[in-house]
């Protein structure tokens, strides 16, 4: 996309104002997205945007700018202007470029350069829509997406570096809507994943549509929540998103390096029950999280971050790995050529224990089964956290009494790795949207079932 005569004279220019290190970002974006409400396209909509990103590092500071132009002359404008406060005489020569690129592992077929594929998405979302209100009379509504894009990158940077990666991105949803004329309540289901459109010849339609629905009929006959300190059993799937929010990035040396983390000096400690073991795992095949390379270049893999309940591992990218020490891990990642990368989740989850889902319901006295989690706030550096429940159940000698509303799980994400103490063997994933200080990218959340023994539910009750 960058013709690399450019791209050399540069960096090369960006090293003779005294630069450490720099790095060309260039990225061209193709996205596609239908949306649905009911059985009616509410809209059809597609955009084409590139752009390059220029970073230049002074010892421990980055400097970045960006632009949508190829013009030589502009990229060393820009370098110069971020340089300004920093120029100093040259320090390391121009290594010449040693292009490379890593083997996909995430093919794909139905792309948006190929077919946008809008007749099928619609079909599939309007299928979806009419077995999700045929449940029940009380489902009022439906919306719909379909979200799918393309994204080609390449990089230089002045360590000789020269790659280029493609990933295509897919996520399909549907919500439903159920009213008993003076509540209403929502439920969903959504998949997605590093691939193509041949994504929906794994979805059924009718499966989607049933699933959102008895989700919100479920919550349509809610009682309220009971409060206070008590068990709780967390679902498989995007039950992982407590440990990824409230955990997972306190082991990014985004924040590990300014000290920001509770952990940033427990490597080697125990840091939660032995019967937690957590990965982050950028390799796994088509999944939505993963990538070939990382946005600085470097291949991805599989970082152990906490094994029998030591930690194991911090998520490292280039700068964190200089300001830190410990390795880099392929985890340098950015929304677009807009953000310099910093360290990131990929697909982030707790692996599968011994435990089973039924031993978990039938060892709580009184508690609550949260089956499925939805979004909260987290606190940063600290891991305090507020989620809530988007589908739960109060239990109580080991039955699963009535469905329950207006759940939140409130704690800190240390303390939830210590209070886990069982860990089933249903393991799943599920696709979310993470954003940190390097945009919104995406990543996969997971884990099995998981028992916490005591965190604080808040509730209406």
């Amino acid at each position: 996309m960058l013709n690399p005569i450019v791209a050399q004279s540069v960096i090369d220019h960006a090293l003779s104002l005294g630069a450490d290190f720099a790095e060309l970002f260039i990225e061209k974006h193709r996205t596609a997205s239908v949306n649905t409400l009911s059985a009616t396209v509410e809209s059809v909509n597609s955009g084409i945007d590139f752009g390059i990103g220029l970073r230049i590092v002074f010892g421990g500071k980055v400097l970045y700018g960006y632009t949508n132009q190829t013009d030589e002359e502009l990229l060393k404008r820009i370098a110069s202007n971020l340089a300004a406060r920093d120029r100093r005489d040259r320090v390391n020569l121009f290594t010449n470029f040693d292009f490379s690129v890593m083997p996909d592992k995430h093919p794909s077929r139905i792309i948006l350069s190929k077919d946008a594929a809008i007749d099928s998405k619609v079909a599939f979302l309007v299928k979806a829509d009419g077995v999700a209100r045929a449940v029940s009379e009380s489902i009022s509504q439906t919306r719909g997406y379909c979200m799918q894009r393309e994204q080609d990158i390449e990089i230089f940077n002045s360590e000789g570096l020269h790659t280029t990666d493609t990933r295509n991105y897919i996520r399909a949803g549907i919500t439903s809507i159920a009213t008993d004329g003076t509540e209403q309540s929502v439920g969903g289901w959504n998949d997605g994943g590093l691939l193509g459109w041949e994504l929906s010849e794994s979805m059924d339609a009718v499966i989607a549509g049933e699933e959102a629905s008895r989700q919100a009929l479920v919550n349509l006959t809610a009682k309220p929540c009971p409060s206070g300190r008590m068990p709780v059993v967390i679902g498989n799937g995007f039950g992982g998103v407590i440990f990824h929010e409230a955990c997972g990035h306190l082991l990014e040396t985004t924040s590990v390096a300014k000290k920001a983390s509770v952990f940033h000096d427990k490597m080697g400690e125990m840091i939660a029950n032995p019967v937690v073991n957590a990965v982050d795992d950028g390799t796994m095949a088509n999944e939505w999280g993963s990538i070939n390379i990382d946005d600085e270049g470097m291949a991805t893999q599989r970082t152990q971050l906490i094994k029998d309940g030591k930690l194991t591992n911090f998520l490292v990218d280039r700068v964190g790995g200089e300001k830190t020490g410990f390795p880099r891990s392929g985890s340098g990642r950015r929304e677009n050529y807009r953000y310099a990368p910093t360290s990131r989740m990929r697909n982030t989850f707790i692996e599968a224990g011994d435990s089973n889902l039924d031993e978990m319901i039938a060892s709580i006295d009184k508690g609550i089964f949260a089956s499925h989690m939805g979004g909260g706030s987290v606190q940063p550096g600290t891991g305090e956290f507020n989620f809530a429940v988007n589908e739960g159940y109060y239990v109580e000698n080991g039955k699963i009494l009535y469905p329950i509303k207006s759940a939140t799980l409130i704690s800190t994400g240390p303390a939830v790795l210590k209070e886990i103490s069982m860990v089933g063997q249903d393991f799943a994933l599920a696709c979310g949207m993470c954003g940190s200080s390097s945009g919104s990218v995406p990543t996969t959340v997971g884990q099995p079932a998981i028992k916490v023994d005591d965190i604080l539910v808040g509730g209406n009750a």
